[in-house]
């Protein structure tokens, strides 16, 4: 027999050889057959009898045993039959060698491979292996998966981010109705450093956001109206806006990024420090003892932030107004005319609605999140992304009841 090149190719430990013009289970292989193998040397012979290809296993197959002896041809069907009568003993290096062959040779046919002729327990280790999907890799469009599956895939994410959604409202709602019928067990503390973290820790943030707006409000409606000669509607402009629209969404914008991660990051740590599970064998329900406190602080918050940010924006409309050449005095009174107690409490009557998203979202991504270092920072970059969403969809839902009505 001749001597091929040896192969670089390796299955933990072992290389398989065979003949230069013979294939090898690995496209690409260039392998040698050795000389003489005696009977613990591992060897595998391909065989076809008729339309049935053998694959025959003999010597022993241990992880740094020796090269791999392999002779004969195996075809392009799939293995009908193994015959293991001169098998010794293996290790993982028969299973891996054996599975290479199977996802080669069977690729593209129903069901599983025969595995006749196999002793029992490889037959099941293979069995097991088989029973795994490869991972379909997306290589110019080969492997990629139907779009009927994509879209049964995700509606079924859909479908069960929505049940994820509904239920963890649901747990919110029972909770508040313990909280209401005093039944709920939380430590009042918890609930004042919220109102303080979602209250007067955010007015400087709020302060600055708000202000600019304002002033931004201002110019450009200045630039636009002056041309009319109606520079003085620009209070109009600022104080509807500000009351209506903007105070009450960048509030909520800045209380997302601000607030709402920082609930889905402090609970997403608790929960990879198995804190929560904590709280469950102490008998203190996770709902009451961390979700309720933060919802409430965050609900009863927003309303105030908003009549706030409201103001704030009005000031910086001012302040260009006044530079502008519209005196402060008539800037305030042409506000005051233009806006209602009934156009005042839009924005109010949302920033309940926002607040209780914001405060929904961060909590319900830290009591989902993973129990890793990453999974918390996942879990903050979802909750902050949910709730600027729901936020967007609420306030657009909101514009069209509004019109509807006539408000």
């Amino acid at each position: 027999m001749m001597r091929g090149n040896e192969s670089g190719d390796e299955i933990s430990g072992l290389r398989q050889v065979t003949a230069p013009s013979e294939s090898s289970f690995i496209s690409g292989s260039r392998l040698r057959v050795m000389k003489s193998a005696d009977a613990t040397t591992p060897r595998a012979m391909w065989r076809q009898d008729g339309n049935v290809q053998i694959l025959e296993l003999a010597g022993d197959w241990h992880r740094g045993g020796g090269e791999v002896v392999v002779s004969g041809k195996a075809s392009g069907q799939s293995i009908t039959r193994y015959q293991t009568d001169a098998l010794g003993s293996f290790d993982s290096i028969l299973p891996a060698f054996l599975l290479a062959n199977l996802r080669s040779h069977a690729r593209g046919e129903s069901g599983l491979p025969s595995l006749e002729g196999l002793p029992a327990d490889l037959r099941g280790l293979l069995e097991l292996a088989l029973e795994v999907p490869e991972e379909l890799a997306d290589h110019g469009g080969e492997g990629k998966p139907p779009a009927m599956m994509r879209l049964g895939k995700l509606s079924l994410n859909v479908w069960s981010a929505t049940k994820d959604v509904v239920e963890f409202i649901g747990q919110c709602s029972l909770s508040l109705v313990r909280w209401i019928t005093g039944r709920a067990r939380f430590r009042s503390k918890d609930l004042w450093v919220c109102v303080q973290e979602c209250g007067v820790e955010a007015l400087p943030i709020v302060t600055l956001i708000s202000f600019l707006i304002g002033m931004i409000l201002a110019f450009v409606g200045n630039a636009q109206l002056t041309n009319f000669g109606a520079n003085l509607l620009v209070a109009d402009l600022v104080a509807i806006a500000m009351v209506r629209e903007m105070g009450v969404v960048m509030t909520a914008i800045i209380m997302s990024g601000r607030t709402g991660a920082a609930f889905a990051a402090h609970i997403g740590s608790m929960k990879s420090n198995e804190e929560i599970d904590a709280l469950r064998t102490a008998g203190f329900d996770p709902f009451d003892f961390l979700v309720l406190p933060r919802l409430l602080g965050l609900v009863l918050m927003m309303p105030l932030l908003t009549v706030y940010s409201n103001v704030i924006g009005i000031l910086g409309g001012m302040l260009v107004g006044a530079l502008v050449g519209i005196p402060a005095v008539l800037f305030w009174n042409e506000t005051l005319l233009s806006i209602t107690l009934t156009t005042s409490m839009l924005g109010v009557i949302k920033s309940v609605f926002f607040g209780a998203v914001i405060a929904i979202s961060g909590c319900m991504q830290g009591m989902r999140a993973g129990k890793s270092s990453a999974a918390v920072g996942e879990a903050t970059t979802h909750a902050i992304v949910a709730s600027i969403t729901w936020i967007v969809v609420l306030d657009s839902a909101f514009a069209a009841i509004f019109t509807l009505l006539g408000i």
